[in-house]
């Protein structure tokens, strides 16, 4: 696959349900390399377009292309494509090394290798003394970092994984966090998730999916404004924020600053070109800071959650 090649790309994909349109004409590219987003809230059609790109699901209508082949070639895309269902299990009753060992062979990887394969990602998600444990002994947490386990086998170009940190306690969903930001730079990584703060944590691109539809996508800087929005917080009397607003609007980047509510001040600047939007939050500060500003916080952009909100 060449680097223009998206990992993903569907063209008009529908895919009903009797008469529910559930993916209603989705046009979906997902650069190579990237960590992208599905996002929408509950029928929106994100599973059902997770399952058109794994190939569970046929298209009523329309194409889906996997690493430039079509999502149907399962000979091609063989041990290059690694999938994690929302609730996958593996058998209660069978020691999860033999699990993995058998899903590793299912990938393409030898019998030979099977199992030091299996072993290497259970090290990885931290559960090797494990191994030889039933899966239906092991908790919901190590069960769901068993089952990433098995998108990190042998090495995927790209690994889907839908809702991975669903029903985790906070150390556990940490533990999987960590797991997928260690795949950037080694594979192309699609999460589907209601969890809006920890996929701008995580992710560098998204689409947005509303009734089956895409409603918006491209990078998450493009979605949040963060590379022409920024929001500053401060602890000063009112009547100091407008002097402060003063000396912020004669920055030469500055398109506009105005006061919002609770003494947060909005600036909406535009980059030159090839600039830095950390440039112009710098300056931006620097000017507060030299007008006796009390600064708060400070956020880039609307932040992902005001931005599905508002679609």
């Amino acid at each position: 696959m060449s680097e223009a090649t998206p990992a993903v790309r569907t063209r008009g994909l529908h895919r009903h349900f009797g008469r529910i349109r559930a993916v209603d004409g989705v046009d979906l590219v997902v650069p190579a390399g990237s960590t992208f987003a599905l996002i929408g809230p509950n029928g929106a059609g994100k599973t059902t377009t997770f399952g058109l790109i794994c190939d569970w699901l046929r298209p009523t209508s329309g194409t889906v292309e996997v690493l430039g082949v079509p999502a149907g070639d399962i000979d091609r895309l063989r041990g290059r494509v690694l999938a994690l269902p929302q609730d996958a299990v593996l058998p209660p009753r069978v020691p999860v090394i033999e699990s993995l060992s058998f899903l590793a062979r299912l990938q393409g990887i030898d019998s030979g290798r099977a199992r030091s394969e299996a072993e290497r990602v259970l090290e990885i998600v931290g559960l090797l003394d494990r191994a030889e444990s039933r899966a239906g002994t092991l908790s919901h947490g190590m069960s769901k970092r068993v089952a990433l386990a098995q998108a990190l086998m042998g090495e995927p170009e790209l690994v889907l994984l839908d809702e991975p940190t669903s029903g985790l306690d906070p150390r556990s969903a940490h533990a999987v966090r960590s797991l997928i930001a260690g795949l950037r730079g080694r594979a192309t990584v699609v999460v589907s998730s209601h969890n809006l703060h920890e996929l701008e944590e995580l992710c560098d691109h998204a689409a947005i999916l509303d009734h089956g539809k895409v409603v918006a996508a491209g990078s998450l800087d493009e979605l949040t404004s963060a590379n022409r929005e920024m929001l500053v917080e401060l602890a000063n009397p009112e009547d100091e924020i407008e002097a402060l607003l003063d000396r912020i609007r004669r920055l030469e980047a500055v398109l506009t600053a105005e006061l919002l509510e609770e003494r947060r001040i909005f600036v909406r600047f535009q980059l030159e070109p090839g600039g830095r939007p950390e440039v112009v939050v710098t300056r931006v500060l620097g000017e507060l800071l030299a007008g006796g500003g009390l600064v708060g916080r400070v956020d880039r952009g609307k932040g992902l959650e005001r931005k599905v909100l508002s679609l």
